[in-house]
């Protein structure tokens, strides 16, 4: 992965004693994870450029003591921590650029208060569609992002989450860099250290002077910390102690009924069990609240847990090695996109998308659909997605807004009948559309489910 930073005042070599790293030389450090490298491709009187380079090793930390032990891995040697920003390139940062970091130089210290010509680049960096101009926008910064393609020969399978991002502003290089030492890992699902209250003194120290005041405090708060409450609530009162919390939930769904998402599991798992199939398929199970479900309530001999987020996996392998080897048995954990066909979901008599569809961007629904309803083909699929109508009782959520940050779309009871009513005419289905949630008389039920038959079965 690579963040290059170039300064464009007079005199702009000054980047290198700022850095602590002479332009002239390429710079190494071992980290735990790999090699960085520090180089300079260009490094003029009006204009120098500084790479770091972190050469991250896949290999080594599936073989890690960590992973050996249940900790942090991908569990895959194809993945994306070489090259896409995340928590790896944070430690680097504070590894390789600590001076600067910590807002020093000792050979010229009048130099660390002064606003630089700066542009940033994160060449690869994964972040929803609009996320990173609400991050970085109000710290003052011209954002300018690109969509990477799928696959640049394959223009039709659409554009990744990956993006590729430059930033500017004229700021002194300290602020540039505790920025990205917190909004980087923030936006990283898989931060691979081990996140406990010392953070919080190193998310106060380097939002310091910022953060308090940042329209999205508490989410890049949660996200930091990888939504562990306690330490949240401790962090937020720590940068805004004059204000009332809330005990903080990882939706606004979640906070304002934080019974529905319980209810919704409960439902699928009970339509699931009146079955009483020999196989089911968990499609995007998460860290796989129903397997656990249909595990522990039913007999069902066959459970497929299926996600694309290997992390999540491995939380759920976690959790499901604590059973009794005869219910642990019955599930397979398997890694994969639901916009590829995969033979291994062939001949389930059931699958479940719970909270699903509303992730993937609508121009991937057409992939998901022919992998589930045509590929797969399950007697019986029960998939659930909020109701867009509802939002309008979250006093916290803007107009317009969605209820979490990683939701594309949220469709209305309207729209999501339209979907369903097509992909079971396309597919030999018959469909019928039930509330989840309590009612209300104008804008419905919190969240919607679909429940598709084959036709004939």
């Amino acid at each position: 992965m690579f963040l290059s930073i170039t300064n464009r005042r007079p005199d702009a070599t000054d980047l290198g004693h700022l850095l602590h790293k002479h332009p002239a030389r390429v710079h190494e450090a071992s980290l735990p994870f790999g090699l960085a490298r520090v180089f300079y491709p260009q490094a003029g009187p009006d204009e120098c450029t500084a790479v770091l380079a972190v050469d991250v090793d896949p290999v080594g930390l599936v073989r890690s003591d960590g992973a050996r032990k249940g900790g942090w891995a991908l569990g895959q040697y194809v993945n994306d921590r070489p090259y896409a920003a995340s928590s790896f390139l944070t430690v680097a940062i504070s590894r390789v650029f600590g001076t600067a970091l910590n807002a020093r130089c000792t050979k010229r210290p009048e130099m660390v208060e002064q606003p630089l010509d700066l542009e940033a680049r994160l060449p690869v960096i994964q972040a929803p569609e609009g996320l990173i101009e609400k991050l970085f926008e109000p710290l003052g910064y011209q954002v300018e992002t690109r969509r990477h393609p799928l696959d640049p020969a394959l223009p039709a399978w659409g554009e990744s989450r990956y993006h590729d991002l430059v930033l500017r502003a004229n700021r002194p290089l300290y602020e540039l860099l505790r920025h990205l030492f917190v909004l980087v890992p923030a936006l990283d699902r898989d931060k691979h250290y081990w996140v406990g209250r010392d953070e919080i003194d190193k998310l106060i120290t380097k939002g310091e002077g910022w953060l308090s005041d940042h329209p999205e405090r508490d989410w890049i708060t949660r996200r930091y910390l990888k939504y562990q409450r306690r330490l949240s609530n401790e962090a937020i009162a720590r940068l805004a102690p004059e204000e009332i919390l809330p005990d903080h939930a990882d939706s606004l769904e979640l906070a304002a009924a934080p019974t529905l998402h319980d209810h919704r599991l409960d439902t699928v798992a009970a339509r699931i069990a009146a079955l009483n199939p020999a196989s089911v398929a968990d499609l995007g199970c998460g860290e796989g609240k129903l397997t656990r479900r249909l595990l522990k309530q039913t007999r069902i001999p066959r459970i497929i847990a299926m996600d694309v987020a290997a992390r999540s996996l491995e939380i759920l392998n976690e959790r499901l090695d604590r059973l009794p080897e005869s219910v642990r048995s019955r599930a397979t954990v398997i890694l994969g996109s639901l916009i590829y066909r995969d033979s291994r979901l062939a001949g389930c008599d059931a699958a479940a998308l719970v909270e699903v569809i509303e992730h993937l961007d609508p121009d991937r629904l057409e992939a998901l659909e022919t992998v589930v309803f045509a590929h797969a083909a399950p007697r019986h699929v029960f998939v659930t997605t909020p109701n867009r109508e509802y939002n309008a009782l979250f006093e916290n959520l803007k107009p317009g807004g969605l209820r979490h940050a990683d939701h594309r779309f949220e469709w209305t009871r309207s729209e999501f009948r339209q979907w369903a009513d097509r992909v079971a005419a396309a597919h030999g289905y018959q469909v019928t559309l039930e509330p989840l949630g309590e009612e209300h008389p104008e804008h419905g039920p919190p969240s919607q489910m679909a429940v598709f038959t084959i036709s004939g079965g």
